[in-house]
């Protein structure tokens, strides 16, 4: 057990130790944006092929809207904190599609799709951008290349890892399927874990707050996503935060948030 966790440890050390932006939380980064991208982008390439895709009406135009707008505010932010770097990951889209679910999701690149279904419950900018936001947040927080250097650890395991990510292309393919989705029971892709989601709350209300929107609207927003979710999966058993716990910790979050940004 001590050999494995050490194996782990210099794994992070020599290949991919690196801290979130806006939370400094370290993660386990064993993938090149470059993989990532190619990876990710293939499956979304594939998901817009076969999706219906809406490109008109004011739905449409406002996700384009506070996309863009969440969008402009995120690289600002990256290059006054000397992350410019990161800037030439994103290829923003921003894109509403014809299906009834209540969701929206995120790829890497800033690939971003909210489906018909959960602008049901969107009554303006501000509370479409607590949504926004979040996906950005995702994007801008690495989960995906996080998620994927998780699978290596699993499927690999620390002994042969070294071995694998040698041959990076080999390894990223065979566990891109897995994160990005393939069929009807994830759909187009697996949920984050409740640290990721948790994390995307707490960076997306302060990029929402950025790009000039009010985060107070969050609160009521989950609230209305809570009561429209029917019956409800237990946290435990759930990827997601339950309901209550995701708007008790928004709640906690907003005084210092808009303290620190001066709202």
């Amino acid at each position: 057990m001590k050999r494995w966790i050490a194996s782990i440890c210099l794994l992070a050390f020599l290949g991919g130790c690196s801290s979130v932006p806006l939370t400094g939380r370290k993660q386990l980064l064993l993938v090149s944006d470059q993989d990532v991208l190619s990876a990710s982008l293939s499956q979304y390439s594939d998901y817009m092929k076969t999706a219906k895709k809406t490109s008109s009406g004011k739905d449409a135009a406002m996700v384009t809207r506070v996309g863009k707008k969440i969008a402009a505010a995120t690289e600002q932010y990256l290059r006054q904190n000397g992350m410019q770097d990161e800037i030439k990951n994103f290829s923003w889209e921003f894109n509403l599609v014809k299906d009834d679910q209540v969701n929206a999701f995120c790829m890497p690149g800033g690939k971003i799709v909210v489906y018909e279904g959960l602008m049901n419950l969107v009554d303006s900018d501000d509370e479409l951008a607590v949504v926004l936001g979040h996906e950005v947040a995702h994007a801008v927080a690495k989960h995906s290349n996080e998620r994927m250097s998780q699978q290596l650890v699993a499927q690999y395991g620390a002994q042969i890892l070294s071995a694998a990510v040698a041959n990076k292309s080999a390894a990223v393919q065979n566990v891109a399927s897995s994160v990005y989705g393939i069929g009807a029971q994830y759909g187009v892709m697996l949920p984050f874990s409740r640290k990721h989601e948790s994390e995307a709350d707490y960076m997306g209300l302060i990029l929402m707050t950025m790009a000039g929107y009010n985060p107070d609207v969050a609160v009521h927003f989950w609230e209305k996503m809570s009561a429209g979710s029917g019956g409800k999966v237990p946290e435990f058993m759930s990827t997601h935060p339950s309901d209550s716990r995701r708007i008790s910790d928004i709640q906690k979050e907003l005084p210092a948030i808009k303290k620190s940004l001066g709202k």
